[in-house]
This record gives structure tokens, C-alpha cells and sequence, in this order.
């Protein structure tokens, strides 16, 4: 059972309490803000990012009075916004994956890059991955990027995109066997297996 020190805690407690008081609402942002730059950055570059993850929280703060307080973590929620926001950037998104492909450079991930170059010690696996990430539908690498990168579990991921669970499963599925198929030439490094790996 939940102490009552937890559930003052929860995100929902945030929400709940920004409503009477809305500078409550910023340790809402002071939780997950850099988690959802880092998800956005990666999929927009930096500087696009900025821009998004600030709309993502105006939008969470605007639209507060409508979240679900039994569901005590929001970062299915907040994914969701971003996601939807990332959506109407889509051309962007594509053009940057394609960029990675001709040069195998990552632009504007910093720390992140020097983390993938561990991962990925070729750079045709990255031009690659960006490839086959760039050919994916939008529906199909939203739901790949929410549980390989956001490491959101399919629930949350069903949440944050509003819809059924069998759908992100069908979605995750074509997604993983489409990545494979364009990626079956090269040897599998940890990052293709992370987009790729079969959740229990």
C-alpha cells in the first residue's frame, strides 16, 4: 500500500495541487523535463527540441484539470503530448534521420553521441539505423522510440498514444521486423538489439 508521504509525492499529487496553487506545477517540469529533452533531442535534434519539450509542458500545464489523478506517474502523459507535438515536426524528424544516414553524425547530441558511439562502434550501423528509422511509418517509430528510448512498457505506451495495447504490440511488431529486414546485412550491435529486443 502507498504511504501517505508517497502519495503526496506521486506526480498526480503535483497535478492535484497545481490546480489550487500553479507553481506546484514546476516540480512537475523539474522531474521529467530532462528526460523528455533527452527523447525529443534524439528525435529532432537540440535545438528543435528546446522548443517542443517547452510546448510539451505549456500544453501539460493548460490542459492539468483534465489528467487522471488515480494514475500516479505522468510520464505517460507527458510523452504523449510530445509525441503528438514531434508528430507535427514529422519532415524534420525524417530529414535529420536521414542526414545521420549520409554522414553518420548525430547533430547536436553531445554526451549522447559519445554514448551511441560506445554502443555502435561502426558508423554504417548508424547511418543504417537512421535509415531504417527514417523509412519507418510515424505511427510505427513512435511507438518503437516510446518503449526503446523513453522506456515506456506497452501500457504506458498505449496511454500516452491513446490507443489499444494490441495495437502498440502490431505496431512495435512491424516496426522491430522492419528494422531487422534493412538491418539483416550488418552485425547486430546493442543498440539495433534495444530497438529490436522482444519485451516480456
Amino acid at each position: 500500500m502507498t504511504s501517505m508521504a508517497g502519495r503526496r509525492d506521486t506526480d498526480a499529487a503535483l497535478i492535484s495541487k497545481s490546480l489550487s496553487d500553479p507553481e506546484a506545477f514546476a516540480g512537475l517540469y523539474d522531474r521529467h523535463a530532462a528526460a523528455i529533452h533527452r527523447f525529443t533531442a534524439r528525435r529532432l535534434g537540440d535545438h528543435a527540441a528546446d522548443d517542443v519539450v517547452a510546448e510539451t509542458f505549456l500544453a501539460a500545464f493548460r490542459r492539468r484539470h483534465l489528467y487522471q489523478l488515480d494514475r500516479l506517474d505522468a510520464r505517460p502523459w507527458l510523452y504523449g503530448i510530445v509525441t503528438r507535438l514531434i508528430g507535427r515536426h514529422r519532415r524534420a524528424e525524417v530529414r535529420m534521420w536521414r542526414a545521420i544516414a549520409r554522414s553518420g553524425i548525430e547533430p547536436g547530441a553531445g554526451d549522447e553521441l559519445a554514448r551511441v558511439e560506445d554502443r555502435i562502434t561502426a558508423r554504417a550501423h548508424r547511418r543504417s539505423l537512421a535509415a531504417a528509422l527514417a523509412n519507418l511509418s510515424v505511427r510505427d517509430r513512435h511507438v518503437l522510440l516510446l518503449v526503446a528510448w523513453a522506456d515506456l512498457s506497452y501500457e504506458e505506451v498505449a496511454v500516452a498514444l491513446g490507443i489499444p495495447i494490441g495495437t502498440v504490440r502490431s505496431r512495435l511488431n512491424r516496426a522491430r521486423r522492419q528494422l531487422r529486414e534493412e538491418l539483416d546485412q550488418l552485425e547486430p550491435s546493442s543498440t539495433i538489439q534495444e530497438l529490436c529486443h522482444e519485451r516480456a
